[in-house]
């Protein structure tokens, strides 16, 4: 099984790994997609005024464009360790002993814009760069990874894949047709007998059902596996249509 997690705007900046080695990073036939856009970002953070325009930055967010500028000699983390915010809070990767954090390396993607999948022990510098951006000299995020990312997890020939990704970032890399795969929505029940979409919760929930999964490291190649450690787990996940979509119910 691999876990598709979408990554997140804010990060912990600095690091003590080396400097970004695409070489090292999961799905390599990647490698030509990570380029351009690398190339491409450090370009664009040459002219502050037009990176502040390109990525939509704040004045509290201008250190970013010294991020991208930095992206090929900067120190790196582990990307599981990144990544701030709801979800990776919840996740909460570096209070995990050691054979979690190695099952998460095994068995976890962080779909990155600037990256594609990379693995959630792969080493990545800080940057800012999100799904919507048009890069100049850059064709459209969608249409540069789409096909390519695609390929890769075809390639790559995983028994079962749960996307747990955002929509914005699910186009950037559609599951193939011939890989099954679960995508999940994360819902409360209304009390009417329906049920509710959620935000927040959406990343809270997320985050604690991979923690769970690393804490107790199944062996799952189905979604019927993973409905079955689920059950076990006191996780309610039911499916919602017939389309590979399952809803994870959480109390609001």
């Amino acid at each position: 099984m691999k876990i598709l997690l979408p990554p997140s705007e804010t990060k912990h900046p600095g690091g003590d790994g080396p400097a970004l080695d695409l070489d090292s990073l999961a799905l390599p036939s990647l490698r030509p997609q990570r380029t351009a856009l690398i190339e491409a970002l450090i370009a664009l953070s040459g002219d502050e005024v037009a990176a502040r325009r390109v990525l939509k930055l704040s004045e509290r967010q201008l250190g970013d464009i010294a991020h991208n500028r930095a992206l090929a000699t900067a120190s790196t983390m582990p990307a599981v360790d990144r990544y701030t915010g709801v979800l990776f809070d919840a996740l909460d990767a570096a209070s995990l002993g050691a054979a979690a954090r190695r099952w998460l390396g095994a068995h976890v993607w962080i779909h990155s814009a600037p990256f594609g999948p990379i693995g959630a022990l792969d080493g990545i510098p800080a940057y800012r760069l999100a799904a919507g951006t048009s890069l100049p000299g850059v064709a459209a995020l969608r249409r540069h990874w789409a096909a390519a990312t695609s390929q890769a997890i075809a390639d790559d020939a995983p028994s079962f894949v749960l996307d747990l990704r955002s929509e914005a970032y699910g186009a950037l890399g559609p599951i193939p047709a011939g890989i099954a795969s679960t995508y999940v929505r994360v819902v409360t029940d209304d009390g009417d007998g329906g049920t509710r979409a959620l935000n927040h919760f959406n990343k809270k929930a997320k985050g604690q059902l991979v923690r769970a999964l690393a804490e107790d490291r199944p062996s799952i190649t189905t979604a019927r596996g993973l409905r079955a450690w689920a059950d076990r787990r006191g996780i309610v996940v039911r499916d919602a249509r017939d389309d590979g979509v399952w809803e994870l119910v959480v109390a609001e």
